[in-house]
């Protein structure tokens, strides 16, 4: 198959990352794979030049517009593709007219956000070949609230992008690094710092915590709306507990050396830290938004609090950081259940054979 997977910009968000693994593993299971992007560069741009497909851009310098996107139908017809895969919120916007346009090629749209979608988004929906849901949860959205048809939503959940069957020991020189003794008990955020990402709501959760416990709070990863949360955890007397960490290009090491996931997100349908945190063995305790208890199973690897319940949010991570038992219990449930549910090559294959059906539906 020929497979054009469309992204409007190279970020370091995580439907960025699964843009160029996807695209990575449909190439080296044999198939022509060209990634298309919107604006140049971007901070996963260098990783998927890299990389084993074709890596081109739109823009022909940044303009800085994720929306912006010249000729594009022209750099489609180019590719020629069978499959035009379309990830993120400005990709799905153009779905819909690149498959009207194009109708020989099949577009298939994506549905990846907790936020709700624009209205060309929703027209793409309704024009594209098909649609994959990353959750559940996503899926039922589509079809209680937007009104597409079941048969035209498949889900397939995010694969893990560093899987390994064999986990690493645990990163005791980067708990010193920061200043963690064993007995702290190190709380773990990645994500991108973005007002829907929330690390705000999660900073003022942790300054509620009962103050004999002993903890810090590690937020990794950049954007926008880092420099007012330094400043918010400097205003609550954190600044010593709370550790910004910058862009991590692999997590690994912070899920090595963390001992719980925190999610106060509100933009998820399915989080890759959540899922990546349990592989590593990181219990969870997020709000329930869209997919997010899809990522852990609830009273058993985490706790799903109700969205927006501080104090729910505040009590279960108290347990946990009292209870080093039931972190033990509740790690090991993590590990087993994203050996099950996340592994990347049943995801790869998945999306394979979709693209196969849709194909033959079509012909």
């Amino acid at each position: 198959m020929k497979i054009l997977i469309v992204q409007d910009y190279l970020r370091s968000g995580g439907t960025e990352r699964q843009s160029v693994f996807l695209g990575a593993a449909f190439a080296k299971a044999g198939h022509e794979v060209t990634l298309l992007t919107f604006r140049p560069r971007g901070a996963l741009a260098e990783d998927a030049g890299q990389q084993p497909f074709a890596f081109r851009s739109l823009q022909p310098f940044d303009c800085h517009a994720d929306w912006f996107a010249p000729g594009l139908l022209s750099a489609v017809r180019e590719a020629a593709p069978n499959i035009v895969l379309c990830m993120g919120r400005m990709a799905n916007c153009y779905a819909g007219f690149v498959q009207h346009r194009l109708p020989r090629s099949a577009v298939i749209a994506t549905m990846r956000t907790g936020k709700p979608l624009p209205l060309l988004f929703r027209h793409s929906l309704l024009r594209c070949r098909h649609i994959v849901a990353n959750s559940l949860v996503a899926r039922r959205v589509l079809i209680d609230n937007y009104g597409l048809p079941p048969e035209k939503i498949t889900v397939i959940r995010n694969p893990l992008l560093h899987y390994s069957a064999t986990i690493g020991e645990r990163n005791y020189e980067l708990r010193r690094l920061h200043g963690a003794e064993s007995h702290t008990v190190v709380l773990l955020n990645v994500a991108m710092f973005r007002r829907e990402k929330n690390q705000r709501e999660l900073i003022a959760i942790c300054s509620q915590l009962p103050g004999y416990l002993d903890w810090q709070l590690w937020l990794a990863g950049e954007g926008p709306s880092r420099a007012s949360c330094e400043r918010y955890a400097v205003d609550l007397g954190l600044a010593s507990r709370i550790k910004f960490l910058g862009y991590q290009t692999d997590p690994s090491p912070l899920y090595l050396a963390a001992d719980l996931a925190v999610l106060t997100s509100q933009s998820e349908s399915l989080s890759n830290f959540l899922i990546e945190a349990q592989l590593h063995g990181l219990p969870a305790v997020a709000y329930d938004i869209v997919g997010v208890g899809e990522c852990f199973v609830p009273g058993q690897s985490g706790f799903l609090v109700q969205n927006q319940d501080h104090d729910g949010f505040c009590a279960r991570l108290t347990t946990l950081l009292r209870e080093p038992a039931l972190r033990r219990r509740f790690a090991a449930a993590a590990r087993q259940h994203a050996r099950t549910e996340f592994v990347p090559q049943h995801q790869i294959q998945a999306h394979l054979d979709l693209f196969i059906k849709v194909l033959a539906r079509t012909a």
